[in-house]
């Protein structure tokens, strides 16, 4: 599943992020003389304390499912399947004549047992979850069995939650089932995770367990489908109708089991003689390979890396409407979200290649070797989110994947204001979507960095494939991972594992810097100031670079205790000193730097998160010699430190600024990187904007391709030039997207009157990133708040349609505070048309609470 949707930007506009750092005072010191060498091995902390509530205990294996071949047919306008379920199972350990299956909402027609070639009824009870078999007799496990079903699966009948990202649990979804909805396409797609397989098909719903499958899948025969494995044979059944038969021959877990129907572009590519097809809309066909062109690439990198090739048959992806995650990987068959549609002009601004890795990763993590249970769903989710560094570090580079990286830290530590701390392995949790959070996606994920960084790049990998190798086509818990790594090193581990899988938090540091010039010596105090109350006390091996003298010495380090003084022998004053020189540490560090070592850092620093941390550093100095280098990291090879000198270069004194504003004005055009030239728009209409010559180069932006930089021309002419601007936006909306469409609102928000209105409601569906359309619905709600009742009563359906289904949260509660905003207005009015829309807004609320879900969202509607 790709990386949660809710990311810092989102947890910023519904809640305040509060973090303060406490000092405690010395418990125990240690003073520690570093020489130019690893450590040896130290402490090991005790077991975290366990969270209360139910043991979530790994499913018991009664039954081994062996194989499931499907034959299923729908009924578009009742939003049903009709199925038949052939389940081959043998006992697992124990004999046995009781068989139970997950079977969620269906209507039976038959259970059967297939014995010499026929099919013999079945005794069973069903309570609409599970069906409670009675076999003809006991079963050993050297004996298979053959169940039959005949079912009608009623996905739209089950009342099903889901989580943070996966946002809904009906198995099986229609999409414009009846074709009312002339710019959607009619669909039918799955979602198996985490045990909505049995929404739509009888099995043993356990990531525990694993398949082999075949489906026989009947449509109209305009509609292309997708399923796991091969499509064997595709059939005219000559009544207008097609069945097409795929078939996986490799096992994999059922919440993998996919289908995805409609009318579909299929667009096709190769590796290694494997079948790589995408599924698109007819739209999107001429961009399917900017979108998805990378994959080959990315199959052939995992492969080699991990020195365990592509193990599956085939690898498509699909891209489908209303998803109710962000993508899925199901074996061989991945689902997109419709976010992922993209022309070759919006893919200026940004494409979705880590995501696109991420699903791809699960293929050897999640997949090949699955979590044995939602307790260990790290193995899975931390794997693939470190799928994502992976590639960005093998085709953009270390600083590309650093940032990535690095951004994902924060959001997991923003996240910690909503879901406080939890244990990565977590045997106790309320329900098992809770497991879907940013500590088993971006907290696991540096959690592995950090184990690669720890044991080297060579042990790593090496660990990783014999992982592979020993597990394959099974599920497991964290403590294989372990044995492998400890196979492969010869270490014992369980200090690091127990630290951090089994045990929450992180560290906070506090890092002291002291030179001794009588005695040649450099030292660094780590103070760790987590709360070991509940907390571990870390054992954490890094790198310090020593800068001296145009040199450079890497030292390990270890940090085992509450403070701990390092000596580092020296020449003179060394210009700076690097703790965590690698940038590999999970947690917080508070630093005594001083603004000259921030400058070195900008024209020394090998990584751009050094040169990201002394940018902050330097914030605030007037100091001309730091802006001055400032100023020089214009040239710099990574558009991520051009873009962060810009920004923060806004409101200094530089000491040239003629060349400064020619600089800028070059970057604005020919930056090859859309957000920087953006930025440079920016700050050129903040700083420069009575200037011609800067107004010129704002104007001849327009001529951009890019979405992104046209938004930011558009609110640069709109500080000097409101009315052209809003010229501007009427002339480009009807063909807007991206950032241009959000410019263009913000322009209306303040300059529109009741004609743009339309603009607003045209263009809520196409912004698919929940996170873009919650600001967009802010927007418009500042849009409303300046217009007549009229108009404002004229967007009440949209805000409607918003509250009640969005499947985000927050999109709900975005609708849900405009309308709020809009009854305030509405009730300091007199008019009989504030009266009528009172009404109408009471009786939205009241749909809103009866149906809403979140617990946030009902405790701020009340009663």
């Amino acid at each position: 599943m790709r990386i949660l949707t809710l990311n810092i930007r989102s947890l910023m506009l519904v809640a305040t992020i509060a973090m303060s750092f406490t000092a405690c005072k010395t418990q125990k010191e240690a003073t520690t003389a570093v020489e130019p060498s690893e450590s040896i091995d130290v402490v090991v902390e005790g077991p975290a304390e366990l969270e209360k509530g139910e043991y979530r205990a790994s499913n018991t294996r009664t039954f081994d499912l062996i194989h499931t071949s499907l034959d299923v047919r729908f009924n578009w306008e009742k939003q049903q399947l009709m199925g038949k379920a052939e389940l081959t199972l043998r006992p697992y350990f124990y004999a046995t004549d009781k068989l139970t299956l997950d079977a969620k909402g269906f209507d039976l027609r038959a259970v059967s047992l297939r014995k010499n070639g026929q099919l013999q009824a079945l005794k069973y009870t069903y309570d609409k979850e599970k069906i409670y078999i009675t076999l003809d007799k006991e079963y050993t496990r050297n004996e298979s069995v053959q169940i039959w079903v005949d079912y009608v699966a009623k996905p739209e009948e089950l009342d099903a939650q889901g989580s943070a990202a996966i946002m809904d649990a009906k198995g099986l979804y229609f999409i414009n089932p009846l074709g009312e909805d002339k710019d959607k396409p009619k669909q039918i797609w799955t979602q198996g995770e985490t045990e909505s397989s049995s929404c739509w098909f009888p099995t043993i719903d356990s990531p525990n367990e694993n398949m082999t499958q075949e489906i026989k899948i009947t449509v109209d025969s305009r509609y292309v489908t997708l399923s796991n494995g091969l499509l064997i044979s595709s059939k005219p059944n000559g009544d207008g109708t097609r069945t097409d038969y795929w078939k996986q021959s490799k096992p994999h877990a059922p919440y993998l089991a996919m289908m995805a129907i409609g009318e579909f572009a299929v667009v096709k590519d190769k590796w290694k003689g494997i079948d790589v097809d995408y599924y698109v809309e007819p739209a999107f066909e001429p961009y399917a390979k900017d979108i998805f062109g990378e994959t080959p690439n990315m199959l052939e990198f995992y492969s080699n890396v991990l020195n365990y090739p592509y193990a599956w048959e085939k690898y498509s992806q699909v891209v489908v409407r209303d998803y109710v995650s962000g993508a899925m990987e199901n074996t061989t068959a991945t689902i997109h979200g419709e976010f992922l549609h993209r022309t070759d002009r919006e893919l200026l601004d940004g494409d979705n290649e880590r995501i696109i890795a991420h699903e791809l990763f699960h293929h050897w993590f999640g997949d090949l070797v699955t979590c044995e249970s939602w307790s260990n769903l790290p193995l899975n989710e931390s794997f693939a989110t470190y799928g994502e560094y992976l590639w960005l570090e093998h085709r953009h580079g270390r600083d590309e994947a650093d940032k990535h990286g690095n951004e994902q830290m924060r959001q997991y530590i923003a996240s910690l204001a909503q879901t406080g701390h939890k244990d990565m392995i977590r045997f106790y949790y309320e329900d098992k979507e809770d497991m879907f959070d940013a500590h088993s996606y971006n907290k696991g994920g540096r959690i592995l960095h950090m184990l690669r960084k720890t044991i080297g790049d060579s042990a790593f990998f090496k660990g990783l494939n014999l992982y592979l190798k020993e597990n394959k086509f099974q599920a497991v818990e964290m403590h294989q991972l372990r044995l492998a790594m400890e196979e492969i090193t010869g270490m014992d581990l369980n200090w690091f594992f127990n630290q951090w899988f089994y045990a929450k938090g992180h560290p906070e540091l506090n890092i002291e810097h002291q030179y001794d010039a009588a005695n040649n010596k450099y030292l660094v105090t780590i103070t760790q100031n987590q709360n070991l109350a509940e907390f571990p006390l870390y054992r954490i091996p890094m790198d310090v670079d020593v800068y001296f003298g145009g040199a450079v010495n890497r030292y390990r380090i270890e940090l085992t205790e509450k403070e701990q003084t390092f000596e580092f022998d020296v020449l003179g004053q060394p210009e700076w000193v690097n703790v965590d020189a690698e940038n590999m540490l999970l947690g917080t560090k508070d630093e005594d730097l001083t603004a000259a070592e921030y400058v070195f850092m900008l024209k020394n620093a090998p990584l751009y998160l050094d040169k990201a941390e002394a940018f902050k550093g330097l914030k605030s100095t007037a100091d001309q010699g730091a802006i001055d280098v400032m100023v020089s990291m214009l040239d710099d090879d990574y558009w991520a430190t051009r873009k962060m000198a810009i920004s923060t270069l806004k409101g200094k004194a530089v000491s040239d600024t003629l060349s400064l504003k020619n600089k800028l004005k070059a970057i604005a055009q020919k930056d090859p990187k859309s957000s920087v030239r953006a930025e440079a728009i920016d700050f050129l209409a903040s700083q420069f904007a009575d200037d011609e010559s800067v107004r010129a180069a704002i104007e001849g932006a327009m001529k951009d391709r890019s979405y992104m930089v046209l938004g930011s021309t558009l609110k640069a002419i709109a500080q000097y030039d409101e009315d052209r601007a809003l010229s501007i936006a009427k002339e480009t909306e009807k063909d807007a997207s991206g950032s241009l469409v959000s410019s263009i609102a913000s322009l209306y928000s303040k300059k529109g009157g009741a004609d743009q209105l339309q603009f607003f409601l045209n263009n809520i569906d196409k912004i698919s990133d929940p996170n873009d359309k919650y600001v967009y619905v802010q927007i418009f709600g500042k849009y409303l708040m300046n217009q007549d009742l009229s108009t404002q009563k004229k967007g009440l359906p949209m805000l409607k349609d918003l509250a009640l289904n969005e499947g985000a949260w927050w999109m709900r509660l975005s609708a849900i505070q405009v309308l709020n905003g809009l009854r305030q207005v509405a009730e300091t009015s007199q008019t009989e048309e504030a009266t009528t829309m009172l009404a109408e807004i009471s009786t939205i609320m009241a749909e809103v609470r009866a149906s809403e879900t979140n617990e946030m969202i009902k405790g701020m509607l009340g009663e």
